[in-house]
């Protein structure tokens, strides 16, 4: 099921938000074929939850054999995805150029961190450094702290593998009409700024200040933070709207007249002196009993593994395990065509025949790409 079922993509193997685009593909139910490398063969990858409801084939792209062949299966692709620096799958003879003249409706998705073209375009990097970039990072932080990275969760999987797979079934729907195929060029600096849309209009309108922790939603707000528990725990606070911070003022017992400047930023600091002790008298578990599920926008700080055993996660399904494996299930959700993980992730090259035979190659063109070592 899934409502791309029936979309046919290639995945040339990389690392981080490649595999991410392709793993949001598969969850929702296209056939995606990894082209693994060859000497990846061997490597236990049952646990790479990026590469789950995909097939792997292992090839030697090095070989002319392995690209024509690649080749042969885009002719049957709606899409191939790739995450190199510019230039390397043309210099591999699978560039856009040479995929389209072999399928002129195939959708070929780029994910790189600068993008196809300026003048960083061919340099290394990694999420930081597309954060740093695109402006986002200066914002995350406390005040009078340095920058924090906040995980890779932002360029390589919010602006990067996300807006990847944004952009590919966005070019599947547009060529439907067309009957044209075209280049997604998703880099993480461009969709990692997208991201902070947002901050753009706030900061014209007044109401965001170019400084770390000094603002509502970055933990400038002693209504709009983290804070520790009796038991060295986390809970967290999300008391925006007037009602709702009415409502931790009550449930907190805090003094209302003193807490009563919600919006006055001059008072935050003291304000946020004034509550972290409050909350420190009690441990996590006795504010859950006291403020979960009310309209305070509370929530205990979970770990991973905690969060899994929430009741309101537990109740909606959000993990599921498979093959051993506790994770999180497929979003977001069709009332029809849903989602599913149809099979674990699979091991490099485990694949190979079963895939080709089903991409339309004879058992003779098999054995002979295996005897000229051009799959594995």
């Amino acid at each position: 099921m899934g409502p791309l079922a029936g979309v046919k993509v290639i995945e040339i193997a990389g690392i981080g938000p490649g595999p991410f685009c392709g793993m949001m593909l598969a969850d929702m139910g296209a056939e995606v074929l990894r082209i693994d490398r060859a000497d990846a063969v061997g490597r236990d990858a049952r646990n790479d939850l990026l590469n789950r409801g995909k097939r792997s084939m292992a090839a030697d792209l090095k070989s002319p054999q392995a690209i024509e062949t690649v080749l042969k299966l885009v002719e049957q692709a709606d899409a191939i995805t790739e995450g190199f620096r510019p230039g390397v799958m043309e210099r591999l003879g699978l560039g856009p150029e040479a995929c389209l003249a072999r399928n002129p409706r195939l959708v070929y998705g780029r994910m790189t961190g600068f993008g196809q073209d300026g003048p960083m375009a061919k340099a290394a990097g990694h999420d930081i450094n597309y954060i740093a970039l695109s402006g986002v990072l200066h914002a995350i932080g406390r005040d009078g702290e340095r920058p924090v990275p906040p995980l890779n969760l932002v360029g390589d999987f919010g602006g990067g593998g996300m807006m990847l797979a944004f952009g590919v079934v966005c070019a599947l729907l547009e060529a439907r009409g067309s009957g044209k195929g075209q280049v997604v060029d998703a880099a993480m600096v461009d969709g990692a700024a997208t991201l902070a849309t947002f901050m753009y209009g706030a900061y014209k309108s007044g109401g965001w200040k170019n400084q770390r922790g000094a603002n509502v939603i970055d933990g400038g707000a002693h209504f709009y933070d983290t804070y520790e528990t009796k038991d060295g725990r986390y809970i967290s606070l999300g008391s925006i709207e007037p009602q709702f911070y009415a409502e931790l003022i009550r449930l907190a017992g805090l003094d209302a007249e003193e807490f009563a400047p919600q919006m006055d930023r001059a008072r935050w600091p003291a304000l946020k002196a004034a509550l972290t002790p409050v909350i420190k008298a009690k441990t996590r578990d006795e504010w859950c009993a006291i403020m979960e599920g009310s309209d305070v926008c509370f929530a205990p700080v979970l770990h991973p593994f905690e969060a899994a055993d929430h009741p309101h996660n537990k109740a909606r399904g959000t993990f599921v395990e498979v093959a051993g494996v506790q994770q999180p299930r497929p979003s977001p959700r069709f009332s029809r065509t849903d989602a599913e993980i149809r099979r674990p992730p699979p091991n490099p090259g485990q694949d190979t025949d079963a895939a080709l035979k089903d991409w339309g190659c004879s058992d003779d063109e098999i054995a002979t790409l295996r005897a000229a070592k051009a799959v594995a």
